[in-house]
């Protein structure tokens, strides 16, 4: 099977493809899914030494794993606020550092396994569009005493420098942060596993799975024979596991990417940090191919539009922040589904004894898919209890239709909340 048209299936570092499971294999964890979260929860076992086979429907990083914005920085979906109000200050504050941790553990697996094709580039601009600065710089003051993690505050002149357009007016510049080719990473994370004896089937959806004492997954040519077994399907969860289907919403994302412009998109943009607002209903970008291209993402809505949709919509936001870049024509545009839990943590857990799931990174997974799957594989050796840190977040019911209509009629709410802040 092959990749959606985007601009990391055009640019993969390697285009190895993997078999189609067939007949009866045994192992210690079969593993459903590969994209993030299922591939760095078995690259984590598998350097503990325990055998892994990962089960993927498509083929590896199909899904929104190996179609997203790329930008790596501590954050959950679920904001900070709400995550104290759940769980307490000191709680939120123990799991606001997995977020860090997870961003230094993206850096120190393309360092290790010398990821040239993730091609990191550093730096990370968090703007506002509208006119309000301490709580910018509150927010600052307190990860510096938190965490040790440093933000600098950017005004609109300085904003100016490095984007021309008057639609931000204040920021914080995360030179911590940092975006990458996500599809070149996950596939290289593939390798490793694969490196250190664990196997994967591609084109090998499963279709049956008994998790009694035993674990036995089928696909449609084969059967995969283990002590425990981990789902890990995001946002292209099936039914298969009825109580994990019912607690994530699927979510579709969209992204598109320009010509080749070298020149005009200077006029615009003339820095290769990626860029974030910080609304509600946010855009995000970067440039890409050594900054002769803009990769542009941004809005949700709870069905996948199709592609010419996609293009006019962002397009249309784009040319809000730069309507110097009206020239610039769209190239490509493509939408991937994302993993929602209605209270926007993480899933990780055990849903039964030896049966796992982690799943429902809402829009936040590079980063976060690589502390939870460390946690996951901590869990499944006996190593640590960290995982309790997400019991708070329960796998509970998402809403089904009701749910999806409820997450569209919240974003639309958003949109029209930023609207509001942006005139005053």
């Amino acid at each position: 099977m092959s990749y959606p048209a985007t601009y990391y299936s055009r640019t993969l570092a390697d285009p190895t493809t993997r078999p189609t499971l067939q007949g009866v294999v045994e192992t210690d964890t079969v593993i459903v899914g590969g994209g993030l979260a299922g591939l760095t929860t078995a690259l984590e076992l598998a350097r503990e030494g325990m055998a892994v086979v990962i089960l993927e429907s498509q083929t590896i990083g199909f899904g929104a794993s190996g179609r997203n914005g790329g930008i790596v920085s501590p954050a959950f979906a679920c904001s900070g606020d709400a995550i104290a109000a759940r769980v307490g200050a000191e709680a939120a504050r123990a799991l606001h550092r997995l977020t860090i941790e997870g961003v230094r553990r993206v850096r120190d697996n393309i360092t290790e396994l010398g990821i040239s094709g993730a091609g990191s580039i550093p730096g990370l601009l968090n703007l506002r569009r509208f006119d309000m600065a301490s709580d910018l710089h509150a927010y600052a003051a307190e990860f510096a005493s938190d965490y040790g993690y440093e933000f600098t505050y950017l005004n609109r002149a300085e904003i100016s420098e490095r984007l021309v357009t008057n639609r931000y007016l204040h920021g914080l510049e995360d030179k911590q942060a940092f975006h990458i080719h996500p599809l070149n990473y996950l596939r290289a994370l593939a390798r490793e596993v694969e490196r250190l004896g664990g196997q994967i089937f591609e084109a090998s959806p499963a279709t049956a799975a008994r998790l009694a004492t035993a674990k036995s997954i089928h696909t449609p040519h084969g059967e995969v024979r283990a002590e425990r077994a981990v789902f890990a399907t995001g946002g292209y969860t099936g039914p298969l596991i009825p109580r994990l289907w019912r607690g994530v919403l699927p979510i579709a994302t969209y992204m598109m990417l320009t010509e080749p412009a070298a020149d005009l998109i200077a006029m615009a943009i003339r820095t290769r940090q990626a860029v974030l607002d910080d609304r509600r209903a946010s855009d995000y970008y970067r440039l890409v191919d050594g900054g002769t291209r803009l990769l542009w993402g941004g809005r949700i809505t709870t069905r996948a539009a199709s592609p010419d949709a996609i293009a006019r919509d962002l397009r249309a936001a784009m040319l809000d922040v730069y309507p110097q870049l009206a020239p610039l024509r769209t190239e490509l545009a493509w939408s991937g589904l994302m993993a929602y839990a209605r209270h926007l943590m993480p899933q990780l857990g055990e849903l039964q004894t030896d049966v796992w799931h982690i799943t429902a990174f809402g829009g936040h997974g590079i980063n976060t898919t690589a502390i939870t799957g460390k946690i996951l594989a901590e869990a499944i050796l006996g190593q640590s209890d960290r995982i309790q840190m997400f019991a708070p977040f329960a796998l509970n019911w998402a809403g089904g239709p009701v749910g999806l209509a409820v997450a569209q009629l919240t974003y639309w709410y958003l949109q029209a909340q930023d609207r509001r802040r942006e005139r005053r």
